[in-house]
């Protein structure tokens, strides 16, 4: 089986500084830690169906064998003969133990993804380790990834098979493999980035992850003495707009679709407008670059709901004078559980609800209207989702600090929802007024007419994965027409 893979051989393209870190002597002790789960102690032999956290993100890092990579590393760096012996031990035992289609195989030891992540580690660890074993398994690695009907084009995992694919193919000494994976990874960028920067799988958090990715195409790409393609260099260019813009004061990307509250976006260089409108469905605006207390604002618009994203549209975040003020649900997890559904529902954002009729979900949603001027921005956006127009106009001025969001709907009522940050308690209400507070007394009032028969309620966002935490919910009286207004400050 695979016999030309044991007679040709090429050059090891070993990033191993992709890999996730780990710590050494943790994972030689027979210990694993992933997702920033508490760590797991693996059997021996390792039981590969093992899912101790019962988690989806922890199957599948066990079975990337990427922590197994940082070994192959620490031997490089160290010399260490332990940590190469117990990497090969390990994907020796793996490759024993996950024959593909094998009774009782785990579903994650051959998922798409798993197989892309993998399949550089495998690499890395041949340049040391010589088996037949291992050089039919990155034959049956190569041969996957290869497959069109397993590609999964215009998607990260995409990205990941590509790379996996070149590094392999330039190991086992198949210049074909190399020049679909880089003719793929072109066509696939131009598909899942837009002119401007936009990643089409509608989560901020997945742009940074693209962009690192590509970052580790284009070296794996001159490491192979392939030519590097300007088409794909210019996608990443284009991602750096989307995701510097993308990033709140704080430095934080802004929490929308899969992208958690605290995931950082550092080192992002930035030029030009404050405030952006990218077609791809986001306007991103600040009072200022490079001030932690600028103010930010998030708008959610076009195309429907796909991959990483969730049914924001109409959807606003705000942060001003150093605070988060107007936050959604962000990402909790993976996993299959009623609140994850929940966090990518509509009413885990802030948006208007109509109170009568069906949502359809992935209905687009149009930006009518935008003005920008240098202290004012107004928008108008409009979509049927719940098949009667519904209409959102926002104006967010910075001198001084203040949003007004305006929503209507041409038949029956809405109700307006908006999520505080969990920093903020309820400091006073009454009729079409709410006060917040947060611990170091700042205050947020937020004003609503009509005013009779608004609601507060406590609500659970996102704060980071696998994290909540408890915030306040305003929740508009039923009308066909409110006007909510924040305004942040001291009294």
């Amino acid at each position: 089986m695979f016999w030309r893979a044991r007679s040709t051989s090429g050059k090891a393209i070993c990033l191993s500084d992709q890999f996730p870190a780990i710590k050494v002597e943790e994972v030689m002790d027979g210990l694993v830690t992933f997702v920033k789960l508490p760590p797991v102690r693996l059997t021996t032999p390792v039981d590969w169906a093992a899912n101790p956290h019962g988690n989806r993100s922890w199957a599948l890092h066990l079975h990337t064998l990427r922590w197994m990579g940082r070994l192959v590393s620490a031997y490089e760096r160290t010399g260490d003969q332990a940590c190469l012996d117990r990497a090969r031990a390990v994907t020796d035992d793996w490759i024993h133990a996950n024959p593909r289609d094998g009774a009782g195989v785990s579903p994650w030891a051959w998922a798409e993804h798993a197989v892309a992540l993998r399949a550089p580690a495998l690499v890395c660890l041949s340049e040391h380790v010589h088996t037949p074993r291992l050089w039919d398994s990155l034959a049956e690695h190569g041969e996957i990834l290869a497959d069109p009907s397993l590609y999964r084009e215009g998607h990260n995992h995409g990205l990941d098979q590509d790379i996996a694919l070149l590094v392999v193919g330039c190991r086992l000494g198949r210049a074909r493999w190399r020049d679909l994976a880089v003719r793929r990874m072109t066509a696939s960028a131009e598909l899942a980035v837009d002119a401007q920067g936009v990643l089409h799988e509608q989560a901020p958090r997945y742009g940074l992850y693209v962009h690192r990715r590509l970052g580790v195409a284009l070296r794996a790409i001159r490491e192979s003495g392939a030519e590097v393609p300007e088409r794909l260099v210019a996608r990443r260019r284009a991602l750096e707009s989307y995701v510097a813009h993308a990033t709140q004061p704080d430095g934080t990307l802004v929490p929308i679709g899969d992208s958690p509250a605290d995931a950082r976006a550092d080192g992002f260089a930035h030029e030009g407008p404050v405030v952006r409108v990218f077609d791809g469905g986001y306007v991103f605006g600040r009072s200022a670059w490079d001030d932690p207390s600028a103010a930010y604002y998030s708008i959610r618009f076009g195309p429907g709901r796909r991959l990483h994203g969730h049914e924001d549209h109409l959807g606003l975040t705000y942060s001003a004078q150093g605070r988060r003020i107007l936050v959604e649900s962000g990402f909790h997890s993976y996993e299959r559980t009623g609140y994850t559904d929940w966090t990518r529902s509509p009413q885990a954002h802030n948006v208007p609800v109509p109170t009568s009729g069906t949502f359809r979900p992935g209905t687009p949603t149009q930006l009518l209207h935008s003005s920008v001027g240098p202290s004012s921005q107004s928008y108008e956006l409009a979509d049927d989702a719940y098949g009667t127009l519904r209409t959102r106009h926002v104006t967010v001025n910075h001198d001084p600090d203040t949003v007004a969001v305006h929503d209507t709907v041409v038949s029956g009522t809405l109700r307006s929802l908006w999520h505080f940050d969990p920093a903020f308690e309820v400091a006073s209400r009454r009729d079409g007024a709410v006060v917040l507070r947060d611990p170091g007394g700042f205050h947020v009032t937020l004003l609503q007419f009509p005013g009779e028969g608004l609601a507060v309620r406590p609500t659970l966002v996102s704060t980071g994965y696998l994290r909540t935490a408890e915030a306040v919910t305003v929740l508009s009286p039923e009308a066909p027409s409110v006007l909510t207004v924040i305004v942040p400050g001291r009294y």
